[in-house]
């Protein structure tokens, strides 16, 4: 699968085709719940949120190394950090990709300014920018395809 570069105007030629009436294709996220959830990660990448490590220390090397697999995400994967149940916290789907750009613009500067620093994913264990990067690049394109854009 080829996976979207991962820079902002990449992501954001995408969101541009997004509508918030858009039905996305499997799952059952809103498209503004969508981009509010990926927003969360880039927050969860610069150390906002503190969450737990939900995956065993002894599966962090495989799980680190998908990510540099061609392989997609799956397809409903669910994680307890992420429901469309989350109440939106934007007014609408514009504000909520206004966030987006700002949450990513934001990682960018945190791992220019803290070069080597690694962050927790409650998926893939501690992950630098390097990583971060590969798994932004999946995950979106991953949420993307959901909806067709």
């Amino acid at each position: 699968m080829q996976f979207i570069e991962p820079t902002l105007p990449a992501f954001l030629a995408h969101l541009k085709n997004l509508s918030a009436d858009k039905q996305p294709l499997w799952g059952s996220m809103s498209p503004q719940r969508m981009v509010e959830h990926i927003a969360d990660v880039l927050h969860l990448s610069v150390g906002k949120y503190q969450l737990e490590q939900l995956i065993p220390e002894n599966k962090v090397e495989k799980a680190q190394a998908f990510l540099k697999t061609e392989h997609p995400m799956p397809k409903n994967f669910k994680v307890p950090f992420a429901t469309p149940e989350t109440p939106l916290r934007n007014q609408s789907l514009d504000e909520a990709i206004e966030e987006f750009s700002n949450a990513w613009k934001t990682a960018e500067k945190f791992f220019e300014e803290n070069p080597g620093v690694t962050t927790l994913h409650p998926s893939f264990g501690q992950l630098n920018y390097d990583q971060w990067l590969l798994l932004h690049s999946k995950h979106f394109s991953h949420h993307f395809e959901q909806f067709g854009i």
